[in-house]
């Protein structure tokens, strides 16, 4: 993985140059839920998977079952419906993940219009993830590349300030349509 660039300095004339090995051909991906209730603090619920055998023809990204799985981990966590909002990922369409979300009444899904990343929170997780734990690091190996992953989403997830903030800055809020007992 190629690291982002936040600052860096050079001499005066010396165009800075950030040398790194050559691109590895191991594949990291993450499936991360922002999780809102008005009155609770915002929850980031997230799975990071190596991909072991993409080499051999083996999946290079989340299946429906590890997207399933994330859910249900999210509702046994949260201990409440779920209204999941999600982008047009071709995974998230898949006729078995909808026949799961249809067949259980705890979830509820919409999805965000084809191309609005600017109306997803975890779009904005993924930012403040590459600006501090990513930034200006040459990562050694995908174990190397795990372990600061998870340390970065750690510090997000236990900050819910940040995680409003991804949700304030698409425009969004949180509204309800059920009258609320009291």
């Amino acid at each position: 993985m190629t690291p982002p660039t936040v600052r860096t300095w050079a001499r005066r004339g010396h165009t800075p140059v950030i040398r790194v090995r050559g691109r590895s051909q191991r594949r990291i991906s993450i499936a991360a839920l922002a999780c809102y209730k008005q009155g609770e603090r915002s929850h980031l619920i997230y799975r990071p998977k190596r991909h072991v055998d993409h080499k051999r023809g083996g999946r290079r990204s989340f299946a429906w079952t590890d997207y399933r799985d994330l859910l249900i981990a999210a509702h046994q966590q949260l201990g409440a419906p779920i209204v999941l909002v999600w982008d047009n990922l071709n995974v998230h369409k898949d006729r078995r993940l909808r026949e799961f979300v249809n067949t259980h009444d705890w979830i509820t899904c919409y999805f965000l219009p084809a191309y609005a990343p600017d109306l997803n929170p975890v779009e904005g997780v993924w930012s403040l993830l590459r600006r501090s734990s990513q930034a200006n690091t040459a990562f050694t190996d995908p174990d190397h590349l795990m372990s600061e992953l998870r340390h970065g989403l750690r510090q997000i997830q236990y900050r819910s300030n940040l995680i409003d903030g991804c949700l304030a800055e698409t425009g969004l809020t949180l509204t309800t349509s059920r009258q609320q007992r009291q």
